[in-house]
């Protein structure tokens, strides 16, 4: 297996491309694996199978799939990722919380990355040891 393969995946949900790149080589800067998720007008792209160590979902999306509704799909597929909501507001939406894990508010790199680290560290430690290697 190769170094890149062993790199945590996070999936990136936001329907900007550009913050898709910008969260990518941030979230790859600190040791993970981007996983980019474009939302359009008529919701996201397919959410990937396979293991995510932890979700950053953008609130505010262009698109007739709203953040909650979103979060739902993403749970409904991988129930265990964490999910860390980004946004400009200065707190997390209520209608979100039930499926947010944190909330980092958008221009905040390292408290970006510090509440990802802790989130991932979170999601390991509650894998029972026979399925964490």
């Amino acid at each position: 297996m190769s170094v890149d393969a062993e790199r945590k995946r996070i999936l990136i949900v936001d329907d900007d491309p550009s913050h898709l790149e910008i969260y990518g080589m941030i979230v790859n800067r600190a040791g993970y694996h981007p996983v980019p998720v474009l939302v359009r007008f008529a919701g996201p792209g397919p959410v990937p199978d396979g293991e995510i160590a932890a979700v950053l979902l953008d609130y505010r999306l262009n698109s007739v799939k709203t953040a909650p509704e979103i979060a739902q799909e993403i749970k409904a597929k991988h129930p265990l990722a964490p999910i860390l909501v980004l946004s400009d507001l200065w707190t997390m939406p209520t209608d979100i919380e039930p499926y947010a894990s944190d909330f980092v508010r958008k221009g905040e790199p390292e408290n970006l990355l510090n509440t990802l680290r802790k989130l991932v560290a979170a999601a390991d430690d509650a894998i029972p040891a026979e399925e964490n290697p």
